[in-house]
């Protein structure tokens, strides 16, 4: 195989894993604006020095290894012209232990093992495995709020609450449809609204969702869907926090307790 077809093999392999690191991206910083940027730096960077990719790594945890090289190399420098959740983001994650979000989103959302972010992060297994619990004991423990759920299957549905409850929030209802959602939070304004994609009637959630927030204002949303990388296109303004299907409960605690950190007013409580 030449050079060129290795160069073209390669760009293809990131290309396919590009959609997770933007969503790990944006979940990190709390915004698809720096998110984006974090991702776009790495792919720069990857134009000019390919070698982690020669370290025998898997590719995916090489293309996240890189973008922490750049994520730690900068201090993940606060953007001071990012407005509402994204500012508040940026101000609550300073209050967070070093390196611990970061080794909880690895694991929980990008799946990652303990070896795995060990070697993302360039730190010992034992320190993975030590930061992923204390990301658990500061997020779960520092907010609870009222969650809205949109979701049309009644066992996912139930599911979701009862991780939800056991977190100790709230949850204000569940809609199976466009309609019944945006009646439900305009009965009571959620916190945080965690939505299916595809509803009962055919409806959108991403339009449900979008209708309720040119109501009710800057609410945080965490969408589930089997297909990420169909919202994750960088088209159109996305959400920072996407879990896959089939989701596992960690998933769903780590989104639920990062974006109700994030969101977190005068509204919520602790």
């Amino acid at each position: 195989m030449t050079i060129a077809s290795d160069a073209n093999s390669l760009s293809v392999t990131v290309a396919n894993l590009l959609p997770y690191l933007r969503r790990y991206a944006r979940a990190l910083t709390g915004s698809q604006k720096s998110g984006d940027a974090y991702a776009a730096a790495t792919l720069e960077a990857l134009l000019t020095d390919r070698s982690v990719f020669e370290m025998g790594l898997d590719h995916k945890v090489a293309l996240f290894r890189t973008f922490h090289t750049i994520w730690n190399s900068s201090g993940a420098p606060i953007d001071d012209t990012e407005e509402g959740i994204a500012k508040r983001a940026q101000s609550h994650m300073a209050k967070l232990t070093t390196n611990t979000r970061e080794a909880l989103l690895l694991n929980t959302v990008e799946d990652f093992s303990a070896d795995d972010i060990a070697l993302i992060m360039e730190i010992s297994t034992e320190e993975a495995n030590s930061l992923i619990d204390i990301a658990h004991r500061e997020m779960e423990d520092s907010i609870t709020g009222r969650i809205m759920v949109i979701e049309d299957e009644a066992i996912i549905a139930m599911d979701i609450q009862d991780i939800i409850a056991d977190m100790g929030h709230a949850v204000t209802g569940v809609a199976r449809t466009h309609s019944e959602a945006t009646a439900l939070a305009g009965a009571e304004r959620p916190d945080l609204i965690l939505s299916d994609i595809q509803l009962a009637d055919g409806s959108s959630g991403i339009d449900a969702v979008n209708d309720i927030l040119k109501a009710a204002g800057d609410i945080p949303v965490i969408f589930i869907t089997a297909f990420p990388e169909r919202l994750l296109t960088g088209e159109r303004p996305e959400p920072a926090f996407v879990i896959t299907k089939p989701y596992s409960e960690e998933q769903v605690r780590s989104a639920v307790s990062q974006a109700m950190f994030f969101s977190s007013t005068e509204t919520l409580h602790a």
